[in-house]
């Protein structure tokens, strides 16, 4: 299938101060499915000041760019996921309430977090699950079309997992949204591997800054966790801790022994039937809460703080 990400709608935010703002979400997807195609190109190039982005590649004078799109949105199976999406969130007033509320709070703890606009994308890209909320340079881009999977079903869900389609819902989407701003301003450890560690801790920032933008919002939905997987996760927490410690992997930057333990699964292979994914994630959270309390540390310095082992010694966290 031929991917192609095409903007859907943006938004000024105006954050200040923590307050709630408005988002007005502007659906550039139905402009772009439903003006004929004779159009298309006179309706873009009027818009090209509204999406003049580095995440968005627009060029209606470009007769090749043109002949792309154009076939993008002829494909049947094109239209078949902008039918499903449109057909779950033709209604995104409740989405604009949602980073209306959360992202001001982020931009509150930082000013760097503060988000300029915000877009929607159809991408048709499911093998790029990663890349379903993107941020840069204050621009906020998401995959609508992500979170319509789990009704895509003529197509078999595009042979996606039904552990991650699980995670394709609304219920994740504003959360995702939000980890998107976070994770563009956490500063990477400058290392060739990162450990498990730097890991944990990466995730435990995320998580941290989440739960501060998201209040009312359950840990299961922040941890993109079921409610059983968080029920096991907390009640197995030193047994996890043990495993690490144990099996040497907290240093370990070797990709062949963490990727069971950092990627997307349906459990923990080590743990067995029942237990949670990416485990690292929620000991990281563990740590960095106690960072932040023993330290005093502003959000910023949390930002800035790129040794891990760091930020472990001095929490002195132990489950």
């Amino acid at each position: 299938m031929r991917k192609l990400f095409l903007v859907i709608a943006a938004a000024l935010l105006a954050a200040c101060g923590g307050d709630s703002v408005h988002i007005r979400i502007n659906r550039y997807e139905q402009l772009l499915f439903e003006t004929p195609e004779e159009e298309l190109p006179y309706v873009l190039a009027r818009q090209r000041e509204t999406y003049d982005s580095p995440l968005i590649n627009l060029l209606p004078d470009d007769d090749e760019f043109m002949e792309m799109l154009l076939g993008f949105v002829d494909d049947e199976t094109i239209r078949y996921i902008y039918r499903t999406t449109d057909s779950l969130y033709h209604d995104l007033s409740w989405l604009e309430k949602n980073l209306g509320d959360a992202l001001p709070r982020l931009a509150d703890l930082c000013p760097e977090m503060k988000v300029n606009r915000v877009y929607t994308l159809l991408t048709a890209d499911y093998d790029n699950y990663d890349r379903r909320a993107v941020c840069f340079q204050g621009d906020l881009v998401i995959s609508i079309d992500h979170y319509a999977l789990p009704a895509m079903k003529k197509y078999g869900h595009f042979g996606i997992p039904a552990y991650i389609t699980a995670l394709c819902s609304s219920d994740y989407l504003t959360a995702d949204a939000v980890a998107a701003v976070v994770r563009s301003q956490i500063a990477l450890p400058d290392v060739d591997e990162p450990t498990l560690l730097d890991y944990a801790i990466l995730e435990g920032k995320t998580l941290w800054f989440l739960r501060r933008a998201l209040p009312d919002t359950p840990d299961s939905i922040l941890l993109r966790y079921t409610a059983a997987q968080t029920e096991w996760m907390e009640n197995n927490v030193k047994n996890v801790w043990a495993f690490f410690i144990d099996g040497d992997l907290l240093y370990s930057s070797d990709p062949s022994r963490l990727r069971a333990l950092v990627g997307e699964a349906p459990k923990t292979n080590a743990f067995g039937d029942g237990s949670a994914p990416r485990t690292p994630a929620y000991i990281g959270w563990q740590i960095v809460e106690r960072y932040m309390k023993k330290t005093g540390a502003t959000p910023t310095d949390l930002l800035d703080e790129t040794d891990s082992r760091k930020i472990l010694t001095t929490s002195g966290w132990r489950p």
